[in-house]
């Protein structure tokens, strides 16, 4: 699959894919799936011992610098436009305010407030942009809505609140990158997400290297503190490279296939299975999600089951043709 994106760029779309069959687009959802399962990873990284303390924009950066790793061989074809200015800010700030929002919060908080920004994503791309869509696409929507609402209504009461600050502008931020992209369709989807992570490591860097510090007026002995050792170095390449950089081409391959707000209604497996790893991984007790977030995420589940056993009945699906998300790369934190 790698391979198949190296040789044929995501910014050039065939005429062969204005058609697909059942196999395909089932091929494309469960390259979304893969990656979703991926992304979800984030918490097992973000809350691991070996992070404890650490400031989330510090985690952002090597996060991001790692990820490039994967990323920049990826790039056939770079291009330059004042648009991927927005872009790329924005993209930073979600990294930001995510992390920590997480390193603040608990996990299943941050995910489910950034995950504020796929409703947008949906309507967006169906009233702007003329995605094709049916009835179980909105009433996934509805469902993921009112699961997000609920957990936003009692976590934004018991959480710290420049937690749920953060990740709320965690979830506007993800939306408006979406948004950039979409602008940006005509550009190299590859060279788009490592630009994105280029800048974002060049602009946390002061938070993560001593010799930059004073750039924003940050103590040097201080982020000096947070100076990966041993097995931190493992984790954060792993935490950039599997987590952040591979899902993206999974996503963006899938969107060859099938419509942006189908692969973001499947990426919602993502926001259910943060807290799973966390807890499996560093203990029930201290990260078990509260009542509303495992309420709230039967809700966002439930409306997957129903989208999804309608395509079992073998009804046609709408045809994949001169998407405008065709070539979208994905805007996940």
């Amino acid at each position: 699959m790698l391979q198949t994106l190296r040789d044929k760029p995501l910014s050039f779309v065939p005429a062969m894919l204005t058609q697909t069959t059942s196999a395909e687009r089932w091929r494309a959802r469960l390259l979304v799936l893969i990656a979703a399962l991926l992304w979800s990873s984030s918490g097992f990284f973000a809350k691991a011992p070996d992070f404890k303390g650490w400031p989330g924009p510090t985690i952002a950066f090597w996060r991001a610098l790692f990820a490039c790793v994967i990323l920049l061989p990826m790039v056939r074809r770079p291009s330059w436009s004042w648009k991927m200015v927005p872009m790329t800010l924005i993209f930073a700030a979600m990294n930001y305010t995510y992390l920590t929002a997480m390193a603040r919060g608990s996990a299943a908080n941050a995910i489910w407030l950034q995950n504020t920004g796929p409703m947008i994503v949906l309507l967006v791309g169906v009233l702007v942009f003329k995605e094709s869509s049916r009835g179980l696409d909105w009433l996934m929507a509805a469902l993921s809505s009112a699961g997000i609402g609920l957990i936003l209504y009692f976590e934004s009461q018991g959480a710290a609140f420049d937690a749920v600050l953060y990740g709320l502008a965690s979830g506007i931020t993800y939306a408006g990158v979406v948004l950039s992209l979409r602008m940006l369709r005509e550009h190299e989807s590859a060279w788009l997400i490592a630009l994105n992570h280029m800048v974002t490591a060049c602009i946390l860097a002061p938070f993560a290297l001593p010799l930059l510090a004073p750039v924003y007026e940050l103590e040097a002995s201080v982020v000096e503190q947070y100076w990966p050792q041993g097995r931190q170095w493992l984790m954060l390449a792993a935490f950039g490279i599997f987590q952040m950089g591979l899902p993206y081409f999974l996503f963006a391959r899938s969107l060859r296939t099938i419509p942006g707000h189908e692969a973001s209604g499947i990426g919602l497996v993502e926001p259910l299975l943060v807290p799973v790893w966390v807890c499996l991984a560093w203990g029930w007790r201290e990260n078990m999600p509260a009542w509303w977030t495992i309420a709230g995420g039967g809700l966002i589940f439930s409306g997957l089951v129903l989208r999804y056993l309608g395509t079992l009945r073998d009804q046609p699906e709408l045809p994949v043709s001169n998407r405008p998300d065709a070539n979208e790369a994905p805007a996940n934190a």
